[in-house]
């Protein structure tokens, strides 16, 4: 026989348990069966002589182990600076006061409706923050912090990637006559190898291999600073077109040396501001050329545009973008792939029914014919 009992405070389900000799209670949330869960499984962890009972923690002073123990030493600056940034302006101002035990799913629920119903922020934003909430969650279940995930079962709101845009061949050509002389050499590389800005402005001369006319991507520029690209698989060797080559090699011999050996850099050799780069010199190329404002990284989707129209491989386009895997590229570019539904449906008619398809396919000719010839 279960020993506790389950209580109804408010809306919310609070168990009642006994253990070590000690009376223990938890807000479970506002559904009965969740409750009626919890306590079973405490209580036959007792029994078994193997429940613990989680650490008391609250949320802020766990924020910051996480930071420390879990985030500075596995994941990127970049990505780094981002959880820092939501949790200091989101997650701390609404969780920090609160133990971590005393998370339910319908507190999360009820973070996540606040934002969205404030519209202040994007679905996207706060689908950001929802992820992040659930890794740190997950991560108190395995520090035993948390017996389970308050988290996991909550429905995020649905993320919608911006919308897309590339430019046409035509376009292509417009925007590279009007950019400055300088820069011409950096937006054509961007278009003909469809690397990320970042991945760009930290392109060494010794990255490329004119033998081969290949060049490898190895770092990333990100607040001034050399890092490892986004992804193991954004370490990648990109294959160079011949105009490409001459045009890079041109550009090495009109160039300074530089320090850094950057084949982008600054008058003085340093890397270049990127955002600097799109708004005194992209923006005002697109202007000039008569063009609508893309983004600098629509250039990439340009690259990948170009490819797909000419018919090269998904795998291809994905080892040269650097997506971490083929679905990767078909979920972002799946809907500019040529439509053969129309071709395959009758490939496959031909492959089962082979003779008997052809022979059919002559009598319909044949009296189509023959009527055409009543016609005439």
């Amino acid at each position: 026989m279960a020993r506790g009992h389950i209580r109804k405070r408010g809306n919310q389900y609070v168990i009642v348990y006994f253990h070590d000799g000690k009376h223990h209670w938890k807000t479970i949330g506002p559904r009965l069966r969740d409750a009626e869960r919890a306590l079973n499984e405490i209580n036959a962890e007792v029994s078994r002589g193997t429940y613990r009972e989680p650490r008391r923690i609250k949320f802020a002073a766990f924020a910051e182990e996480w930071i420390r123990d879990y985030a500075r030493p596995h994941v990127k600056a970049s990505t780094l600076t981002g959880y820092e940034s939501l949790l200091r302006n989101h997650l701390v101002p609404f969780f920090g006061s609160y133990q971590l035990a005393d998370i339910t799913p319908a507190l999360v629920q009820k973070f996540q409706a606040r934002r969205v119903g404030e519209g202040r922020l994007s679905a996207n934003t706060i689908a950001k923050m929802m992820v992040l909430l659930k890794e740190m969650l997950g991560h108190a279940v395995r520090w035993e912090f948390l017996r389970a995930n308050p988290a996991q079962h909550v429905k995020t709101v649905r993320f919608t990637r911006p919308e897309m845009d590339f430019l046409t061949p035509d376009e292509v050509t417009a925007v590279l006559n009007a950019c400055s002389l300088g820069f011409r050499p950096l937006f054509t590389t961007a278009v003909l190898t469809g690397m990320r800005r970042g991945e760009l402005l930290a392109l060494q001369w010794g990255d490329i291999d004119w033998a081969s006319a290949t060049l490898r991507v190895k770092r990333s520029l990100y607040r001034g600073k050399f890092v490892e690209p986004k992804s193991r698989r954004s370490v990648r060797t990109i294959h160079l077109t011949p105009r490409l080559v001459a045009e890079l090699r041109k550009h090495q011999l009109a160039s300074m040396p530089s320090e850094l050996d950057l084949v982008f850099c600054s008058e003085t050799g340093g890397p270049l501001d990127p955002d600097n780069l799109v708004k005194r010199e992209f923006f005002p190329a697109l202007r000039r050329a008569g063009l609508r404002q893309v983004r600098f990284h629509d250039l990439r989707h340009t690259f990948a545009t170009l490819l797909i129209h000419q018919g090269e491989n998904v795998k291809l386009i994905q080892d040269q973008l650097g997506h971490a895997s083929v679905q990767v590229t078909i979920d972002r570019y799946g809907h500019l792939l040529p439509g053969t539904g129309a071709a395959a449906a009758s490939r496959l008619d031909e492959t089962l029914f082979g003779e008997e398809l052809t022979r059919v396919k002559t009598q319909i000719c044949g009296r189509a014919g023959a009527r055409e010839l009543v016609r005439d």
